[in-house]
């Protein structure tokens, strides 16, 4: 049987030297190479930074795979899938594969799902690297709360005095809400609440 596929195609509005054409009728041309039926062409004109819910086309991709309307999702390159980050990117195949959907790069011949054991190997290598790519910023992110820490900022929120904690009491022994106490004292509800 035939594969069913949805063509997913994105350019970015900012560059105006990228046009959905030249993928389309390549990504078109392998589909009649490899006797595919067309289900669908998906498209975006919207930075691949966007998440799903401001992609209308890769949105309504999601609705359609979970949906079962078609078998393989053929994109020109993962860069066109989806540039929200390893762990983001890996998060919707691994979610297209729990549809029984499989997926293919045009221009990344190692990137298809179309052989089980290709699909495992590439799923775990994957994950391992969005695992280090999310390493990586949670030291980048240390490294720069310690650099911070050095030149005297302060991390967090400011600490309460004694005297803000003596006015809550107070403010709040008085009958004062705690959105008035909140509000005439300058701090958080929150605040309000672990104090009064």
């Amino acid at each position: 049987m035939a594969q069913k596929v949805a063509i997913y195609i994105r350019v970015s509005k900012k560059d105006e030297s990228q046009d959905t054409e030249n993928q389309l009728l390549q990504l078109q041309e392998f589909c009649v190479t490899n006797s595919y039926i067309i289900y669908k062409v998906y498209q975006d004109n919207e930075s691949g930074k966007k998440g799903r819910s401001e992609r209308q086309g890769f949105d309504e991709l999601f609705k359609d795979a979970r949906a079962k309307k078609f078998n393989l999702v053929l994109f020109w390159a993962l860069d066109r899938f989806s540039r929200e980050g390893m762990f983001k990117t890996i998060k919707y195949l691994e979610q297209l594969e729990s549809y029984g959907i499989r997926f293919r790069s045009l221009t990344e011949d190692y990137l298809h799902t179309d052989n089980e054991l290709t699909r495992n190997l590439l799923l775990a290598m994957m994950s391992t690297f969005a695992k280090l790519e999310i390493q990586k910023i949670s030291d980048r992110t240390k490294a720069g709360l310690e650099r911070a820490k050095q030149k005297g900022k302060t991390l967090g929120r400011v600490p309460i005095d004694g005297e803000t904690i003596k006015k809550i009491k107070e403010l709040r022994s008085s009958g004062s809400s705690i959105s008035k106490t909140a509000k005439k004292l300058k701090v958080s509800i929150s605040t309000v609440r672990k104090y009064q």
